[in-house]
């Protein structure tokens, strides 16, 4: 009999999210899942790990399921390296991380604690996919996206993923007979225009709210904007060696080894 896939479930939006319970109820029909999860929010946290404190984890059980829990006081990247050091007793064959409450398309990709994840088990020879629905309310549904992330999970196990590449799925927020399908994209070039709504607190010290929007730079018909724009789930390979290839050669041109 064929041994049952080893699945590390894990996000940024804490343990108790909807999205990963979702998550987690379509990863019990694949393999045998662990999950290992912040015990409270991480959005936004990006690669952060803990350094300066202590790191907490309990063995929990949150709703029903064959399942096994822990719940992590540390970061989405914190919650990979302690299933993979000290809470599992292989190697997980893939990872998946989300369902996020929210995009994490183009430049999200680079804050976000899902893909964050996802990254730290693709450093570790891992497959991996971060998982995201643009919904960002607590009560999103996820029903449209269920058939899509099972069937993306199960090519990954199939079919394997390059050492250093890990994958960005964003689902749009759509209901199910409206998703046209998927499509492999690359990230669209994007930034986010923040705000910050400067207040003072009642002893006169000043306080800030990051706010902004993030605006699309690219028209190109062939990224996840665009995708999830017209009714399609995007997928987009993410490397995490940030090296500009293209730019070592011109760089080699300077001279750098001028001392004076």
């Amino acid at each position: 009999m064929t041994k049952k896939p080893l699945i590390l479930v894990t996000n940024d939006d804490g343990i108790n999210a909807p999205g990963i319970r979702t998550l987690i109820s379509i990863m019990n029909t694949i393999g045998k899942v662990v999950v290992v999860a912040p015990d409270s929010p991480q959005s936004g946290m990006g690669h952060a790990i803990t350094v300066d404190t202590t790191l907490f984890v309990d063995k929990v059980q949150i709703d029903d399921g064959p399942q096994t829990e822990y719940r992590c006081s540390g970061t989405p990247a914190d919650c990979v390296k302690l299933a993979i050091r000290e809470l599992l007793d292989r190697t997980p064959d893939i990872c998946v991380s989300g369902i996020n409450h929210g995009s994490n398309s183009s430049i999200s990709v680079i804050y976000s604690g899902t893909m964050s994840a996802a990254v730290e088990a693709g450093i570790e020879g891992i497959p991996a996919i971060g998982f995201s629905l643009l919904d960002y309310s607590w009560n999103a549904n996820f029903e449209a996206s269920k058939s899509f992330v099972k069937n993306i999970t199960e090519q990954v196990l199939k079919n394997k993923l390059p050492n250093g590449i890990v994958l960005n799925v964003n689902i749009p927020n759509l209901q199910k007979n409206n998703i046209k399908g998927v499509k492999v994209c690359r990230q669209a070039k994007g930034n986010w225009v923040e705000e910050f709504d400067k207040r003072q607190n009642p002893s006169g010290k000043n306080y800030y709210w990051l706010s902004g929007k993030f605006v699309n730079l690219d028209g190109g018909e062939d990224t996840d904007e665009h995708a999830l724009e017209n009714g399609y789930i995007s997928v987009v390979p993410v490397q995490f060696d940030l090296t500009a290839h293209p730019f070592i050669k011109e760089l080699n041109s300077w001279n750098l080894n001028k001392s004076e």
